[in-house]
């Protein structure tokens, strides 16, 4: 087995030199920089990631920045994390998780000492610091959302604004006029994430053109979230028609619980539709129509666009992906 010290006696330099030219703790000449590189390559010295990055190799590493909030639904975040995995893995690479509330700490501290190709970054805001860090640092990368106006690193994304639109065109066209909103928990909207506001501004603007009234609760992940969420929609606004789901799974089913736990029936005396829904929408206790959100080919896309940016070939900076209605008969003709 090849150790340092051969590496050392090949090249004509000290142990030291070449832990310090393996670290870049220290600087060392350019030729007896290339010279070790030559002696790690001739003798297949790899002990660790610093014989590549000294090599100039890949370190077949990417980085997933995918900062995991105390409000944040763990389910779904994992969803996203293994959809990242699999497709990084079927282009032969492993992904270093950095999931710290911190979401530029991270990215620094691998990006700069060079153990990763490139970052993917989810949960992502309308204003996201991780833009211009990976500009700082030169890496490639790619997002799962909107990263900010001036976005110049390719992004994917389920056009939100086309599913608010399309939720509330599909509720008006059925006769709905009066309708309540279970929105993920308030934190996401004083984060500013990407895809709350653009969903939550197109729905309003949608609603208000089509003299629809929607009242909003925002549900947390707390036991008897989503009862008390539906309860005060119910018992606050006597003319209400259908219900818009916006949140996580677990909300969704206390929801429903608790319709049937009052004895109201789906969809004959409240309709119900959910948008954007991470979870899937048949194997609900009352399946829903609504739209899904497609995890897997988001995850994907952007995975295979930092890939390309790593391979230096040009990729489109923005995908919106188009919404995709699916009708399982929860909401209903109010005319």
């Amino acid at each position: 087995m090849v150790t340092i010290k051969d590496v050392a006696r090949e090249a004509g330099v000290s142990i030291s030199t070449v832990s310090y030219a393996l670290s870049g703790k220290r600087s060392i000449g350019e030729k007896t920089r290339q010279r070790i590189a030559e002696v790690i390559t001739e003798l297949d010295y790899n002990p660790h990631l610093g014989a590549k990055m000294l090599a100039g190799e890949r370190t077949h590493l990417i980085a997933l920045s995918a900062p995991l909030h105390e409000d944040g639904h763990l389910p779904t975040h994992m969803r996203f994390v293994t959809e990242v995995i699999r497709a990084a893995r079927r282009h032969d690479y492993d992904v270093v998780m950095l999931a710290t509330d911190d979401e530029v700490r991270g990215i620094r501290r691998v990006g700069s000492s060079s153990i990763i190709d490139g970052v993917v970054s989810m949960g992502v805001t309308t204003d996201d610091e991780r833009l211009s860090l990976l500009r700082e640092l030169k890496l490639p990368g790619s997002f799962i959302g909107i990263p900010g106006e001036s976005a110049d690193f390719p992004y994917v994304d389920l056009d939100f604004a086309a599913a608010a639109r399309q939720t509330v065109q599909r509720l008006a066209d059925q006769g709905h006029r009066s309708i309540g909103l279970i929105g993920h928990p308030f934190g996401y909207v004083h984060r500013h994430s990407g895809f709350i506001e653009r969903f939550d501004h197109a729905l309003r603007a949608a609603a208000s053109n089509q003299g629809i009234r929607i009242d909003v609760r925002w549900a947390g992940l707390d036991r008897g979230a989503g009862k008390q969420a539906i309860d005060e929609l119910i018992d606050n606004i006597p003319d209400l028609t259908a219900v818009i789901f916006h949140c996580n799974e677990p909300v969704v089913e206390e929801a429903e619980r608790r319709l049937v736990e009052r004895g109201l029936n789906v969809p004959e005396d409240l309709s119900l539709f959910a948008a954007a829904a991470s979870y899937d929408l048949a194997q609900l206790e009352i399946p829903l129509s609504g739209i899904a959100l497609p995890i897997e080919q988001m995850c994907a896309q952007a995975v295979d666009s930092v890939m390309q940016c790593i391979d230096q070939i040009p990729v489109p900076t923005s995908t919106l992906l188009e919404p995709q209605f699916v009708n399982r008969g929860s909401v209903a003709d109010h005319l």
